[in-house]
C-alpha cells in the first residue's frame, strides 16, 4: 500500500491509486493518541455482549464462534470523538475528489476480533455487498465510478498475527464478487499499520478480516461513505437526539445526509421550481 500522511496526503494521487492502482492507501498522524485510546475505550465498553447483527462471517456462525466478533453500531452517538473521526479535513478532502463534493457517510461502526476470531469470508463492501446475485443489479453496472469508499481507522496494531485485513490489489478493476476460483488467500496483501493509521480504500476492491490469532484484541473504526444520492446503510439521523443533529457541524449535517431532501413529499414542498441552473 503507498503511504501517506497528514501533511502530503494530496488527493488527486490518492484518487488515483483508489481507482487505478492498488485500490487502498494508508494514511497515517491524523488522529491522536488520546482520540485512539478514547474510541477504544468506548468501544470496548460497548462490545462486552456478542449480540448485534454482523456481516460475512458465515464460518464462524458454523464453527460457533461468532462471539469472538463483535459489533458496535451508532457510533456518533456514543462519543463525541466519532464525529471527529468521520469528518476529518484530510478525509473530507479526499473523497470531495472522490465521491462527490457533497457525498454522505452510510454507517459508522466498529468492528473487534477477539483472539481466536475467524475473520471474514472475501467480499466487497455495500452498496455493492450483495453482488454475489450480480442480476439484482442495474445491467452494465461497474467500478469505473466510485459509488463507496471505506475507512478503516486502526484502534489496535494490525499485523498479520492479529488478522490484518487482506485485500487483492486492483481487483477494484473488475466489479465482481469474489469466489473460489480467483484464489484470493494466494494473491492477497495486508493492510498492516499501527493504532491510528487510517487505510482508505475502493470498498470493490476484495477484502476481508483475517483470522485472530494473537492473543490481544483487534479492532477498528469502520466508516462506510457514499455518493450523496445513494441509500446509506444505517439510518443514522433516527438514532440520534435533535440536540445532536441541531449541533451538527456544516460537515457533520452532509455526511449525515441533511443537505440531501430526497426522498421527498412534494404534495407538502413549498410552491416552486426546486431544481435547474437557473
Amino acid at each position: 500500500m503507498k503511504r501517506f500522511n497528514a501533511s502530503n496526503a494530496d488527493p488527486a494521487t490518492i484518487v488515483d491509486e483508489l481507482l487505478n492502482g492498488k485500490g487502498a492507501v494508508l494514511i497515517s498522524g491524523l488522529f491522536s493518541d488520546a482520540q485512539i485510546a478514547e474510541a477504544r475505550a468506548i468501544i470496548l465498553e460497548h462490545s462486552s455482549q456478542a449480540d448485534t447483527v454482523t456481516h460475512f462471517q458465515g464460518q464462524a456462525e458454523e464453527e460457533g464462534k461468532l462471539n469472538l466478533q463483535r459489533r458496535v453500531w451508532n457510533l456518533l452517538a456514543k462519543g463525541d470523538v466519532f464525529s471527529d473521526m468521520a469528518a476529518h479535513p484530510v478525509i473530507m478532502d479526499v473523497l470531495r475528489k472522490f465521491l462527490g463534493s457533497e457525498f454522505i457517510m452510510g454507517s459508522i461502526a466498529a468492528n473487534r476480533i477477539l483472539p481466536g476470531g475467524l475473520g471474514q469470508e472475501p467480499h466487497v463492501d455495500y452498496p455493492y455487498w450483495d453482488f454475489y446475485k450480480p442480476e439484482s443489479h442495474p445491467i452494465g453496472l461497474n467500478g469505473s465510478f466510485p459509488m463507496n469508499a471505506q475507512v478503516s481507522i486502526l484502534l489496535d496494531p494490525f499485523t498479520e498475527e492479529t488478522g490484518a485485513t487482506a485485500y487483492a490489489p486492483g481487483s477494484q478493476k473488475e466489479l465482481r464478487y469474489p469466489n473460489e476460483d480467483d484464489k484470493f488467500f494466494d494473491i492477497c496483501e495486508r493492510m498492516l499499520g499501527e493504532p491510528g493509521d487510517v487505510a482508505l480504500f475502493y470498498g470493490v476492491a476484495w477484502h476481508c478480516a483475517m483470522p485472530n490469532k494473537s492473543q490481544q484484541d483487534r479492532s477498528a473504526v469502520l466508516i462506510n461513505y457514499l455518493p450523496k444520492w445513494v441509500k446509506p446503510l444505517e439510518d443514522m439521523p433516527g438514532a440520534l437526539s435533535q440536540e445532536f443533529l441541531e449541533a451538527a457541524s456544516p460537515d457533520l449535517r452532509q455526511l449525515l445526509g441533511l443537505n440531501y431532501p430526497y426522498p421527498e413529499l412534494f404534495d407538502e414542498v413549498k410552491a416552486g421550481n426546486a431544481v435547474g441552473r437557473k
